[in-house]
């Protein structure tokens, strides 16, 4: 019964910024890792970056510099800061939580165009 929602996509031009939230609500149990993929039209899914409840990080080469991943364990909420978008990084970014199972949320689109 976790639900994770899912905030901040949109259309912006390149150069901008943009902050993704995700919250998880519901019964939940010890969340060991959050993060996001994205998948861009006509690409695979990958991971963009994510982080553990004990705060390490990972990012995909194509976003580091770029992106910041962070999270705030008793709102059980991670955000996804995006700096100096690219067109190609334009994309339905899909915010996943670890557990005892996988929960993924419903995807917000960012657009990256002028």
């Amino acid at each position: 019964q976790v639900r994770l929602r899912e905030s901040g996509g949109g259309l912006v031009q390149p150069g901008g910024s943009l902050r993704l939230s995700c919250a998880a609500s519901g019964n939940i149990p010890r969340i060991d890792d959050m993060g996001w993929y994205r998948q861009a039209p006509g690409k695979e899914r990958v991971l963009v970056a994510d982080i553990t409840s004990g705060g390490n990080t990972n990012y995909a080469d194509s976003i580091k510099g770029r992106f910041t991943i962070s999270g705030d364990n008793a709102k059980n909420t991670v955000y996804l800061q995006m700096h100096s978008l690219k067109p190609e990084d334009t994309a339905v970014d899909d915010c996943c939580a670890s557990y005892d199972g996988v929960e993924w949320g419903q995807g917000t689109q960012v657009a990256v165009s002028s």
